[in-house]
């Protein structure tokens, strides 16, 4: 997690309206980008951001893109994400990504315009709770009433939004607190009676964790997105190697441990890869490091892991037990934890450590017998996952991949090589159709000289493709490959599995065989982007190729995929994990294997 910038020093007392105040506090704090859209109760901000050094407007056409964008921004690691928007609609706009960015842990600051304060609660022109709304959602929102407190209120919630556990923060200012007079002072002096996030674990339970794992025989590092936001990957390599457990990376964290590297087993879960899943269900100890058990990774919680003891390691305590009890709770920053456990464990297994090597075998021999793979479609159309893979063999992994929701998504986690931290970015716990497209736009302003692909489904792609008008306008060359299976394919394949084939409103009409309806190649071509579309096979690699060689503005590329394609292997929901669906005709059982 990036640290809180120091305050650049102020005037003792300059005397500024409110919305002056606000923009002053973000310079001061050291943020350069902002995204949003105005209207009538945050007008007052935009006047003097118009003329605002250092600090850039991005003018997004829909205020859940300018959300996802700040998503986008600050999973880079390069900082805070800030979105602004106007009272309403405006605010509730915004209430998607604020909900996707609490699920993520992503820091985020939203502020959002609110009507005059003698109007609160009146119904007025406009007005919206949002601070209501939004409070099972955020870590804490703020409405500001007075000029005096908005300085406060923009530090105070900067604070909350980075440290501890990351996440949203809204800041609700009145618009006659926007046009009031205040003395501006930094920094503001903020008080949060009740805020104090843990960072320093407790020694006892470090020592309890060391000592656990130096007598495992299955140990399994299970490591979440918690990793990613503490930037402890240096950390978590090497402990992994001093220990030689495996280790699993949840779709929050691929990328943060190498996927080159031979202990990593791949993705847990539903869409796991089959060695990750069953490391997981037979292991004696788990170590779970910034992750959360949730339902997407255990199955049936009831029935996952039954023989493993518990090591959970995350800053937040709230999680620790939630789900599966924990027999070492460590509460902590992952990078102080893992500086802290290493030696203990060395010196824990300083006269010996536990033989592993039988437990790599069982592994091993689950790795070749059960590969990810694809099988080619039967109706001529392109395989996604070889577009997908194609398009991570190509570009490398030191570009950002930005998926949307869906099967995509698991594609995209699947077969794209990742090698570093914030390499890969989606919509994890909230699973949010239409975060790919502005979220790669965020990506792209965060990491201008990276490589940024938004990896989006036809559906996905649907929901948010206006942002490519401010890609454009605004000079942000991203790359677009819609997995066009003219469907909503995630849903259609459940429909597939558990409903009889009845393929109820699934079908979008966007892929072969139909009238279009929209034509993407046309659509993006009326935004003026470059665009193409690919059926073959063999215009994969010319197509990626080309994309990458245009950098003067967005690319958007229709692949037209099979629609029957599905994402294996597959756990059903609800069911244990020792069972994996590993293709639609082959459902081996592993339980009590060794």
């Amino acid at each position: 997690m990036t640290p809180t910038p120091k305050p650049s020093p102020g005037a003792a007392h300059t005397r500024m309206t409110g919305a002056e105040i606000v923009i002053a506090s973000l310079r001061r704090l050291g943020v350069t980008d902002v995204f949003g859209l105005p209207g009538g109760a945050i007008l007052p901000t935009y006047d003097p951001l118009m003329d605002a050094k250092g600090l850039r407007h991005y003018l997004v056409r829909h205020e859940q893109g300018a959300g996802h964008a700040a998503e986008g921004y600050a999973s880079t690691g390069r900082g805070i994400g800030v979105c602004i928007a106007t009272s309403g609609p405006g605010a509730t706009n915004l209430v998607t990504a604020i909900a996707d960015a609490y699920m993520d842990s992503v820091p985020l600051l939203a502020i959002t315009g609110q009507v005059f304060s003698t109007l609160i609660g009146t119904d007025a022109f406009q007005e919206a709770d949002i601070v209501g709304i939004t409070m099972p959602i955020t870590k804490h929102s703020f409405l500001v009433r007075s000029a005096d407190e908005v300085a406060g209120a923009i530090a105070a919630a900067h604070e909350i939004a980075t440290t501890g556990r990351p996440g949203p923060v809204l800041v609700d200012i009145s618009k006659d607190a926007q046009q009031g007079l205040a003395d501006f002072q930094w920094p503001p002096q903020v008080s949060l009676p009740g805020y104090h996030p843990a960072t320093q674990p407790h020694g006892r339970q470090v020592q309890a964790a060391a000592e656990l794992l130096a007598h495992a025989q299955r140990p399994v590092l299970y490591v979440g997105g918690g990793v990613i936001r503490s930037g402890a990957a240096a950390q978590l390599k090497a402990f992994a190697e001093a220990t030689g457990a495996p280790v699993v990376t949840t779709l929050m964290a691929r990328g943060v441990f190498p996927d080159s590297h031979p202990q990593h087993l791949g993705m847990p879960g539903m869409h796991g890869t089959v060695p990750a899943v069953l490391a997981l269900q037979q292991a004696d100890l788990i170590v779970s490091l910034g992750a959360r058990f949730d339902d997407r990774v255990t199955g049936n919680a009831k029935t996952f892991a039954p023989l493993a003891k518990i090591i959970h390691v995350d800053i937040d305590p709230a999680e620790i037990s939630k789900i599966r009890h924990a027999d070492v709770p460590i509460v902590g920053d992952l990078r102080q934890v893992l500086d802290e456990l290493l030696p203990q464990y060395e010196a824990e297994t300083a006269e010996g450590a536990p033989d592993l090597s039988q437990w790599w075998e069982h592994l091993n021999r689950l790795r070749e017998d059960y590969p990810l793979g694809y099988t080619e479609p039967s109706d001529g159309l392109l395989a996604p996952q070889r577009v997908i893979q194609r398009i991570g063999e190509l570009t490398g992994p030191e570009a950002v991949y930005v998926a949307g929701v869906g099967q995509h998504q698991m594609w995209a986690a699947q077969f794209i090589r990742y090698e570093r931290p914030n390499s890969f970015l989606n919509s994890g716990g909230a699973g949010t159709m239409g975060y790919a497209v502005p979220a790669a736009m965020g990506a792209k302003v965060a990491e201008p000289d990276r490589v940024v692909w938004a990896i989006d489904g036809d559906g996905c792609f649907q929901m948010t493709n206006q942002e490519l008008a401010t890609c454009v306008i605004e000079g942000i060359p991203i790359k677009v490959a819609v997995i066009n299976n003219s469907s909503l394919g995630m849903v259609k394949q459940w429909q597939t599995l558990f409903y009889d084939e009845r393929y109820s409103n699934t079908e979008l009409n966007t892929g072969a065989g139909t009238q279009r309806v929209p034509d993407f190649v046309k659509l993006a071509e009326a935004y003026g982007c470059a665009s193409r579309r690919v059926e073959r096979a063999d215009e994969i690699d010319d197509a990626i190729t080309w994309a990458l060689s245009v950098n003067d503005r967005p690319v958007v590329i229709d692949f037209v995929v099979s629609k029957d394609a599905m994402v294996w292997p597959m756990v059903p929901q609800g069911v244990s994990n020792d069972f994996i669906q590993y293709a639609r005709d082959e459902s081996p059982a592993f339980e009590g294997e060794e």
